[in-house]
């Protein structure tokens, strides 16, 4: 209630001094340098060939300021008005910095940066990852450049340089993966693509396997609570993933891939316009990996067998006043785990088929005499069909989801405040059995949100916002959010934010790998809705190190839940999900998380990252059972360190990249054979050893428009030796698969591929 009573006089108060404020600025300057009620919009280019490519990750500042943003995946920005400076900075790695007088009627600029020297065979490529400087938010953007560093073959591999993402296999058989984010599973992190929240529900378990790498253009990944606008879910984090659009300048990308166990993939990506206002873009993946690979002889595949066919068709109109998308996404895989083929038919299979047919569109009406209106309108729906085996036990899951948001947005007075409202619809109806315990829900969620922000030039931005969720299951639900971001010098910036989230949990779909055993599974009582509240400080600085270009990145967030649901894999021979304050006393569950990051330059095309990241993750355990134990969170590392380095030579011809990362200690279950827990007997722990992970690219880039890479993963060699419990008897009792694995279940492993964009 204290949380609801403070958001409400905040916003209450808010208004009245925003307006106090701006009416200062405004008479308070002459008149051409009053506070405007625009937005200054344009594109960022260079030529090739006497054609405009865009530049992404391109950074626009107004001189002398922080204030601006950075170019999009289409190589266009918006910037608000500075009330006092007119001078725009726009600058970009490898290229002459410029600065654009900008005259107080502008609107649209078009920009063309000029390489450092001129060339005929410049290679187009995004910025390394940064945090963008404009949104209140901390939010790190990931570019194709950074994207680039690795095979990058789906949104599961997309993070190996990113300190802030740990991905892991969440057992040894299905080949399912996994990422952490502050502390907490992904099922915590509201992963949007292009705005659009996609990988939940059923898509928790190989959702991120679904995203092919070469279409994306961006990813936005934004710590502790996000926005309003996009929904509820959002606990720990929000993602969101932009795809090459329909009318990308790139008409035609080809990308092919090969590894020393046998994967094998192939890309396409292809945009064309139909006439002035229509285009239409299509993406297609293929991969499959046929050869059985048992490196540590224990009987098991250490990679599923599998198959995907992925494809997206999508359609564009744009004008002066209408914007709109449409598009279908079909995706079809098969996975064969398991014990090897040679074992006969009596072996232990893992099989899993899974469906999945998606449709979107977005309508969005634009207002060219007035730039900061505009309202839109998405509508995503999704059909997503799952069978699979454990051994003989059977599973089948079946999610029908329609989505649907209304976006209106506008200022007060002028740009200093401005707002979103809207309203949304989500409706889920899932329908789930495995073995005899049937899982059945439908949630209907009509939703209602609003956003305020204001903007105090160069020095402040504050949002708040908050939405009322009416859920059919779980009652009217209130979301408050607030951000904060504080300009305290030129170049260091402050970040704050608050926030609630709530969500349903999916038992089954967000700990697959715990079936692959024989672990008897209850659910003790109906699962509750999982709610939480997330506090976080960011301070940015960017600054000279002996002369050479830094920043310094060091972020604290604590998540603390008010109800969860526990995966409880404590007990040998048994899997029980139960809420965390079950049995009417109050249990605890939080996440703290500290990272500090130095990115620095320390010489010419050579970039370096070195961050440290540390986790305190806790939960009562136990409940159900009358122990109601603090214990630290299974499979969490508590510390980790990340080293990056990467060369490249004058327009990327040849480009080297290395990662390095180092894993700490993590508690894993007492799997020891004759163990078996009771209440009175003090809980055993088990901790998991450290291991480094080294990953390390180059590629080489030519006038024609093709570029080769070869890398390798795991290039340490580290894995488990053992990840599965009694894998020579997987009908025994004590079959594990699940709970044991804390490392890399596979060796070293080398890879080799081409990109193809044609040279117009």
């Amino acid at each position: 209630m204290r949380y609801f009573l403070l958001w409400i006089a905040l916003t209450a108060m808010l208004p009245a001094w925003a307006q106090s404020d701006s009416i200062k600025t405004a008479t308070s300057q002459p008149d051409t340098l009053r506070t405007v009620i625009r937005n200054v919009r344009g594109s960022v280019a260079e030529l090739v060939k006497n054609k405009r490519v865009p530049l992404v990750g391109a950074t626009v500042l107004w001189l002398g300021t922080r204030s601006g943003g950075i170019t999009g995946a289409d190589g266009r920005f918006r910037v608000p008005f500075h009330p006092t400076v007119r001078q725009l900075v726009v600058s970009y790695v490898g290229f002459q910095s410029d600065t654009v007088t900008v005259a107080p009627s502008a609107t649209e600029l078009t920009l063309t940066l000029r390489a450092e020297r001129t060339l005929q065979e410049v290679t187009v490529s995004g910025s390394p990852g940064k945090i963008d400087q404009i949104n209140p938010i901390h939010t790190e953007f990931i570019t194709q450049r950074t994207l680039a560093k690795a095979a990058c073959c789906n949104l599961s591999e997309s993070f190996e340089t990113n300190a802030s993402v740990s991905v892991s296999f969440s057992d040894a058989v299905t080949g399912a993966k996994q990422i952490q984010f502050l502390g907490l599973g992904g099922q915590y992190v509201q992963t949007n693509v292009e705005n659009i929240p996609t990988i939940r529900g059923l898509a928790t378990t190989f959702g991120l396997s679904y995203i092919p790498g070469t279409w994306i253009t961006s990813i936005d990944v934004g710590k502790g609570a996000g926005s309003v606008v996009n929904g509820y879910e959002s606990m720990s984090g929000q993602m969101n993933v932009e795809l090459q659009k329909s009318d990308a300048t790139d008409k035609l990308f080809l990308n092919g891939y090969v590894n020393s166990f046998g994967r094998v993939e192939g890309n396409a990506n292809w945009s064309k316009p139909l006439g002035k206002k229509w285009s239409v873009g299509l993406l297609g993946h293929a991969s499959t990996l046929r050869s059985e690979l048992d490196q540590n002889n224990d009987g098991f595949r250490d990679l599923p067998l599998y198959t995907q066919v992925n494809a997206v068709n999508r359609y564009k109109y744009s004008s002066e006043r209408v914007m709109a998308q449409v598009g279908v996404k079909a995706l079809y895989e098969d996975r064969d785990g398991g014990q090897l083929s040679r074992l006969g038919n009596l072996r232990y299979q893992f099989g899993n088929v899974t469906k999945r047919l998606e449709f979107f569109s977005k309508i969005a009406k634009l207002y060219p005499e007035k730039p900061y209106k505009g309202l839109a309108f998405v509508v995503n729906g999704v059909h997503h069909d799952q069978t699979a085996n454990f051994g003989f036990a059977p599973y089948n899951g079946r999610q029908q989801t329609f989505y649907a948001n209304l976006i209106y947005q506008s200022i007060i007075g002028n740009t200093n405040n401005s707002f979103k409202a809207g309203l949304s619809y989500l409706l889920d109806d899932y329908n789930e059995l495995y073995r005899t315990i049937k899982l059945l829900r439908t949630e209907s969620v009509p939703g209602a949100f609003v956003e305020y922000t204001y903007t105090y030039p160069e020095k402040l931005t504050l949002v708040l916002g908050g939405r009322v969720d009416f859920h059919n299951l779980f009652g009217a639900q209130f979301t408050p959010r607030a951000h904060l971001k504080y300009n305290l010098s030129q170049n260091m910036t402050l970040r704050a934010s608050a926030g609630r989230g709530f969500r349903a949990a999916n038992p089954f779909a967000e700990n697959f790998g715990y079936l692959v055993s024989s672990r008897f599974v209850v659910l003790t009582k109906p699962v509750q809705f999982e709610s939480s509240w997330n506090y976080g400080l960011s301070l940015t600085n960017d600054f000279n190190l002996l002369g050479k270009k830094a920043s310094l990145v060091v972020d604290y967030y604590r998540t603390d839940f008010q109800n969860q649901l526990i995966v409880d894999i404590e007990h040998p021979g048994e899997l029980f999900f139960y809420n965390l304050n079950e049995t009417g006393i109050k249990g605890r569950s939080f996440a703290n998380s500290f990272q500090a990051e130095l990115n620095v330059q320390p010489a010419k095309r050579v970039e370096i990252k070195a961050a440290y990241r540390l986790f305190d993750v806790q939960q009562s355990m136990g409940g159900p059972f009358g122990e109601q134990r603090l214990l630290p969170r299974m499979m969490i590392s508590r510390d980790r360190v990340l080293v990056n380095a990467a060369y490249a030579l004058p327009y990327d011809k040849w480009k080297i990249d290395a990662t390095l990362q180092w894993n700490g200690p993590r508690r894993i279950p007492y799997m020891r054979e004759g163990y078996v827990h009771t209440t009175y007997q003090a809980m055993p722990t088990e901790i998991a050893p450290s291991f480094y992970n080294l990953n390390a690219q180059v590629s080489r880039a030519f006038r024609s428009g093709w570029e080769v890479y070869l890398g390798g993963e795991n290039l340490t060699g580290f894995r488990q030796t053992n990840p599965i419990v009694a894998a020579s008897d997987p009908f025994s009792a004590r079959f594990d698969a699940g709970a044991q694995v804390w490392g890399p279940i596979t060796g070293r492993m080398v890879y080799a591929g081409f990109r193809f964009k044609p040279q117009n």
